[in-house]
Order: structure tokens, then C-alpha cells, then sequence
């Protein structure tokens, strides 16, 4: 039996148009041009094709960036791949870490998190409001390869049940209240990541790093700017993604 990672596909068709659906669920699949069911694109091979009218679709086997921006359910803000990526490689995450988050959300950056440790590593995430937490559970289990997730559904200010961990990621509402107990739960030297949305939770965040010992290495905001792939007009995409959020980057100092 494939794992439910394994099920899903993504279509990619005409002016922009992509769909991530799920194999093992039989149903029909509209397109701008047509439909097609699920069993019929079970059978084309990765990377292949077929046709709705004339028009030629593509079948990818979905990864992680379709899976977090095209298919997970959420009723949060996720974090973006723009930001994601240059956290894991700021907080040091690779196969073997332990990772404590909080808020879990939907559990985008979650799934990240599982993908970079890897079979022998753990992320320990924190999700208080119960809804929240249910859902991050549904998303995790459906696309995760590794089982190396625990998942608590209460605050971190109530305490974190896991000490000595290399890294810490937290995306709340008021992190500043959870910086004394992130703190416990660090190894010496642990990587702290923050995101926020605005400046003045920028400085709120600041002054408590520093009143809880911890040595601030960067407050950066990542833009990103697309670029329509057509080779005889070759510009850049009329909307962009501006602004999402602030990240604060610090490690535990004794």
C-alpha cells in the first residue's frame, strides 16, 4: 500500500493553472478544459501527460512546496517556503536534530521541520487551541515520510516537557512571554528563530532576548520576486508575494 504522500499528483496545465489531488480518493477532476478521474491519473507515469480537449496537462508526483501551498487545509497564516528555507538553514536543522515548536498552526513548517531531521531526528511541536491542533494532526499524518513528530496541545508558558534541544522555532502571538521557558528547554548554545508580522513585535521580542540572556545574530525580512518563464517576453509577474513577516535569529547564551 503507498503511503499517503505517495497518493498525491499535481496537475500543471495552460496559463498557470495546477491542481494537487489525491489518487487513492476516486472522484473526478475539473479542468479548465475538461475533467479527468483519479484512477486515470493513477495510471500516467510521473512526469507524463494526457489531453482534455486538445489541451496537454502535466502529472508530477506532488512535493512538499505543492503539498503546504496547494492542498493542506489550514485556517492560519503558514510560513512560506521563501521564509522557511532560510530558517532551517539559520537554526542549523539537518538529519539527527531535535526541534521544539510552537505555534504548531496547521503544521506547514511542521512538515519541514520532519522532512529536514529525518527518520532519526524529533520535532516536539506546541499547539494551544485545540482546532488548530486537530487539523495540524490531519495534515501531518497525510504527507509526512517519517514518524518522528510528538505533538502537545498546550502553551508553551505552561512549560515545554523536553529539554536539551538543539533548536527552537516560534511563530505565537505574544513570543516574548515564551522566551524564559524556550529558554529551559535549550541546550547551551541552541538556535532560536522568531517569526512576527510587525515591527513593534519586533521590539517587544528584542527586549526580552536580551533579558533572558540570548545573543541576537539577525532581524531579516525576505521578499522574492517572480518571473513569468516565457522565453520571448521574459519579465516579472505583475503581482508579488511583499511582505510576510519579520525573523529574529538568536542562540542561548550562559
Amino acid at each position: 500500500m503507498e503511503q499517503s504522500f505517495d497518493t498525491k499528483r499535481v496537475i500543471i496545465g495552460p496559463e498557470g493553472f495546477k491542481k494537487v489531488v489525491d489518487i487513492s480518493v476516486p472522484k473526478r477532476v475539473n479542468l479548465p478544459t475538461g475533467y479527468i478521474e483519479t484512477d486515470k491519473i493513477a495510471q500516467i507515469s510521473p512526469g507524463g501527460s494526457f489531453f482534455a480537449n486538445d489541451v496537454e496537462y502535466y502529472v508530477f508526483p506532488c512535493d512538499i512546496f505543492d503539498y503546504v501551498m496547494h492542498f493542506l487545509k489550514r485556517h492560519t497564516q503558514i510560513v512560506y517556503p521563501k521564509d522557511g528555507a532560510y530558517i532551517l538553514m539559520r537554526l542549523d536543522i539537518h538529519p539527527g536534530k531535535r526541534v521544539g515548536e510552537a505555534g504548531t498552526g496547521s503544521g506547514a513548517f511542521t512538515i519541514y521541520l520532519s522532512m529536514a531531521v529525518g527518520p532519526e531526528g524529533k520535532v516536539y511541536t506546541y499547539e494551544q487551541r485545540e482546532e488548530f491542533y486537530k487539523m495540524a494532526v490531519k495534515n501531518i499524518k497525510n504527507f509526512s515520510k517519517f514518524d518522528n513528530v510528538v505533538m502537545h496541545n498546550k502553551s508553551i508558558v505552561e512549560g515545554i516537557e523536553e529539554k536539551d534541544l538543539d533548536a527552537f522555532f516560534l511563530d505565537i502571538r505574544e513570543p516574548e512571554e515564551a522566551i524564559s521557558a524556550v529558554r529551559e528547554a535549550l541546550k547551551p548554545a541552541g538556535h532560536l528563530g522568531i517569526l512576527v508580522p510587525t515591527t513593534n513585535q519586533v521590539a517587544e521580542t528584542l527586549t526580552a532576548l536580551q533579558a533572558h540572556r540570548f545573543y541576537v545574530s539577525e532581524v531579516v525580512e525576505i521578499m522574492m520576486r517572480q518571473y513569468k518563464p516565457v522565453p520571448e517576453r521574459l519579465r516579472p509577474d505583475d503581482r508579488m508575494i511583499g511582505h510576510t513577516a519579520y525573523m529574529i535569529f538568536a542562540r542561548k547564551i550562559l
